[in-house]
């Protein structure tokens, strides 16, 4: 099957943070298909080195930093290398985040969860934006359609829409601001998670009894990003394949 044509211009740059499992190098590598030149931001090595094998591999162009997205230094300095290597970021990926899994306080979760986004896009906007700059973040349906056991994890993904449509309401002058919302997703977080007795029972209540890939969220994230999506600003698009609407 063709890759599908989202209208993206050839050697338009998109940065990914995040982009060294899961939905992020998913998104990296969709968007590498499509022609654009990608800054891909990660905090381990190994996944980023490898995410950046397979874009060039394919014959793409990649521009990597390793580092954390809530060290403003890095996020700096990591705009500054983007845009000396790759030219004017249009488009930003807002997807890294910690794990629900992870060991993390309350406030310490939500500087590092939301922080850590308003820190990086304030930084590309800073940084002198091509017209039809585009943002997505990647929230969650958890905080946002339903609450999870980990109290910062439902708070962290509800404020960060909470962000996006703030942009979206004030900022969209200078770009549009929209947020993808995965339910289960079958990324490394979730390794073995189907196949759980808890996991059979999540799956039965989702109307197309799967798991969402990678794919399905980074397609929905490359979209919003799109020229295709041009009057669309402020949304909250859950790809959950309906699960939500059965709760």
């Amino acid at each position: 099957m063709s890759e599908p044509n989202f209208g993206f211009r050839p050697g338009e740059v998109i940065l990914i943070t995040g982009a060294g499992s899961g939905i992020g190098r998913s998104a990296a590598l969709l968007a590498s298909a499509q022609g654009l030149q990608v800054s891909a931001w990660d905090l381990n090595e190994a996944g980023l080195d490898e995410t950046a094998r397979q874009i060039r591999v394919s014959g793409g162009e990649v521009h990597t930093v390793l580092g954390d997205v809530s060290a403003p230094d890095v996020v700096a300095q990591g705009i500054e290398s983007a845009i000396a290597e790759l030219g004017p970021v249009r488009y930003l990926h807002n997807n890294a985040g910690p794990s629900a899994g992870a060991p993390l306080g309350f406030e310490e979760a939500l500087r590092i969860s939301v922080g850590s986004v308003r820190t990086l896009t304030e930084a590309w906007a800073g940084s002198g934006l091509p017209k039809g700059a585009a943002m997505v973040v990647t929230s969650s349906v958890a905080g946002n359609l339903v609450g999870t056991e980990v109290d910062w994890y439902s708070a962290s993904k509800a404020g960060l829409m909470g962000y996006v449509r703030h942009l979206a309401a004030h900022r969209a002058a200078e770009f549009r601001s929209n947020g993808v919302a995965p339910g289960m997703t079958d990324t490394p977080r979730l390794q073995g998670f189907a196949e759980s007795a808890r996991g059979q029972a999540v799956l039965e209540r989702i109307p197309l009894r799967r798991m969402a890939s990678p794919d399905d969220i980074a397609n929905a994230v490359l979209f919003l990003l799109s020229p295709l999506a041009s009057y669309i600003n402020g949304v909250f698009l859950p790809v959950d394949g309906g699960w939500t609407v059965t709760q």
